[in-house]
């Protein structure tokens, strides 16, 4: 783990944007960041032992960390999983004027309401016990997914609002020595400062020409995951020696599945 990279939170914010976190992603504490262009591997379907070479692994909160490799926490921090719909309080679901869910129906989970700062709070406390979950279990980030659920919020979120939701989770993690990874949203890249994040999960840009988004924001200092051969002879083809690059399958399968697929090269 010597490539491993112990840094300062307030001397991530302070290079990203140039001075002091408007946000206020908390009191500076160290934080590891995962390795640049390390083998990686893709879990969140389901943990199952790293194949050989993998430094890096991204596993769902569920689980717990692989022994000796940087592991990083898979949090759905945006919408509600279809199973734990009923368990949120009715008024942190996102409604329309019309008092109707506001729902990705790809994957059939209602938005969070992060529209006001007391909302952003309450769904914050929450999301923030997953978190100390990660934390306790001994992974080194947090990987919140749907950063950007504003693109499907019919504009009722907008990107403010998922910005300074995505501090309150990054203060917290940093407090807890957890590094905070921006997943996807290459629109807000550019606001690592402002929410408070230190690397990037991607999801196919190497199929959408985006790595250089974030490559550049994030000082090459990006996980990516291809769902296409296309996608990943692109992503290696540019960037095969700077950021760190895997190819699944679009349900995360583990080894044994029919769906199963896993390549590098």
């Amino acid at each position: 783990m010597a490539a491993v990279l112990a840094v300062t939170v307030s001397a991530l914010a302070g290079c990203a944007s140039g001075g002091p976190d408007e946000e206020g992603s908390g009191k500076p504490a160290a934080v590891r960041l995962p390795p640049k262009a390390a083998g990686f591997d893709y879990q969140i379907g389901g943990a199952y032992p790293p194949p050989e070479g993998v430094r890096v692994v991204s596993r769902d909160r569920s689980d717990s960390p692989a022994r000796g490799l940087y592991n990083i926490c898979y949090v759905n921090a945006f919408q509600a999983q279809p199973a734990e719909r009923s368990s949120w309080p009715a008024d942190l679901l996102l409604r329309d004027a019309r008092g109707r869910l506001v729902v990705d129906e790809d994957w059939d989970e209602p938005l969070l309401d992060i529209r006001t700062p007391a909302k952003r709070d309450r769904v914050a406390k929450r999301v923030n016990g997953w978190i100390d979950g990660c934390a306790d279990k001994g992974f080194d980030a947090v990987e919140p997914d749907n950063y950007d659920s504003y693109t499907r919020s019919d504009g009722l979120l907008d990107p403010a609002d998922a910005t300074a939701f995505m501090a309150l989770l990054s203060r917290h993690a940093h407090a807890r020595h957890l590094a905070m990874a921006q997943k996807n949203t290459a629109e807000l890249a550019g606001q690592r400062g402002r929410a408070g994040l230190d690397f990037a999960v991607a999801e196919e840009c190497g199929q959408y020409d985006e790595c250089g988004v974030y490559a550049k924001a994030f000082g090459d200092r990006v996980v990516d995951i291809e769902y296409t051969d296309h996608g990943l002879e692109a992503a290696r083809a540019r960037w095969g020696g700077r950021l760190s690059i895997v190819r699944r399958d679009r349900d995360v399968s583990t080894p044994g599945s029919a769906a199963y697929v896993r390549a590098v090269r």
